[in-house]
């Protein structure tokens, strides 16, 4: 079968599509991903060498006059972009993960007679998933989230797929790889795709601080916000303790295996892969982000047991926070054992059944869990 995936424009949107398209195509599906002409899409495709990108114009959604005008123009210059992609390419069936490279694949989707699905990762849905899912033959939601106007034949609970290369490391192995002394604490600082300049501050202002505790930082800055940077700090023992601050990683299973804990940002990649690598978090959730939805997202996080949740305007608590977590096993412990409860059910391989079945494929029974909303 054939399959097109609208997915660009963020790591936590161009990520999973990536996981679809590595579980599609161990099926002998074939695949063409739709990202944006952003530079974080190209740096991760970088990696992907066996997967077929399509670069789409558009810009993202803005409520600024002149930007909307930008938008709509561009928007409209995408659809007929992915109508001819649909008409060359033919697809079974169109998938799209939100964000602004979404829409105009709905639309088109929609014109050409495409069977479409949608995923909404986040537990407040987006604005293309609100105002373009009563177009959609299939949309996957977070246990437990409705959106209004869509029936409940339409719906599919699951969670976010992550990359095949995501998976736990052993911890020693993951430190050695990134220059780091297996023998010392890691906390690891994570601002998404784009980074985060609030987090970006504080790791750098804590970095001496947390050193002098045996405590190593390895900070995600963001494309765009500084040069690799190594420090070297003295802790109390006399032992040398590393902060690495570096734009971007396409090592993420690394990363995150060699933390005992992480401060985060709360964009549903980024959890689903805490979650998949079983690293406990301190989350901060992004204040301007859409409907507030990583409030919503952390919260959630915190409700089943992963970590805690530091608001954005209690940043000056984060410090003790993050001592009072990183250095009590018992705790840590306890994350990690939600972390895995929560990493039970399989999305990948449900999402790629049942798109093959709304792509004709006769498929077995799907489990109750996953069963029309």
């Amino acid at each position: 079968m054939r399959f097109m995936i609208s997915c660009g424009g963020t790591g936590g949107h161009l990520s999973p599509g990536i996981a679809l398209a590595e579980g599609l195509a161990a099926r002998g599906h074939s695949t063409v991903l739709m990202i944006s002409r952003k530079r974080v899409d190209a740096r991760l495709i970088a990696k992907y060498p066996d997967l077929r990108f399509e670069r789409v114009p558009g810009t993202p959604f803005s409520l600024r006059p002149l930007r909307f005008l930008e938008c709509l123009a561009s928007q409209a210059g995408a659809v007929g972009h992915c109508l001819r992609l649909l008409q060359r390419e033919k697809p079974d069936v169109a998938v799209g993960f939100g964000g602004f490279t979404c829409a105009p694949l709905v639309v088109a989707s929609r014109l050409a007679g495409t069977p479409l699905a949608m995923h909404e990762a986040n537990r407040v849905p987006g604005l293309a998933t609100r105002t373009l899912g009563r177009l959609a033959a299939r949309i996957y939601l977070p246990p437990g989230v409705r959106v209004p106007g869509v029936g409940a034949a339409t719906i599919r609970h699951l969670g976010l797929p992550v990359r095949k290369e995501i998976v736990r490391l052993p911890r020693a192995e993951a430190r050695s790889v990134l220059g780091l002394d297996p023998a010392q604490k890691v906390l690891s600082v994570l601002g998404g795709s784009q980074g985060a300049s609030a987090l970006n501050d504080w790791a750098r202002e804590q970095a001496p601080a947390l050193a002098a505790e045996g405590v190593q930082v390895y900070c995600l800055t963001g494309l765009g916000k500084g040069e690799p940077e190594i420090r070297e700090h003295r802790s109390r023992a006399g032992a040398i303790v590393r902060s690495v601050f570096v734009p971007f990683s396409d090592q993420m299973a690394e990363v995150l295996s060699a933390s005992d804990l992480a401060v985060s940002r709360a964009g549903a990649g980024t959890l689903a892969e805490l979650i998949r690598c079983e690293t406990p978090a301190v989350l901060v959730p992004y204040p301007h982000a859409a409907d507030n939805h990583q409030h919503a997202n952390a919260r959630f996080f915190e409700r089943q047991g992963g970590g805690l949740v530091v608001d954005p305007e209690r940043i000056g608590s984060l410090t003790a926070e993050v001592r009072d977590t990183i250095f009590n096993e018992w705790l840590l412990r306890k994350f990690r054992g939600n972390l895995r409860r929560m990493d039970r059910a399989n999305s990948l391989a449900l999402m790629v059944q049942d798109l093959e079945s709304l792509g004709g494929a006769s498929a077995a029974p799907l489990p109750p869990a996953f069963a029309p909303a």
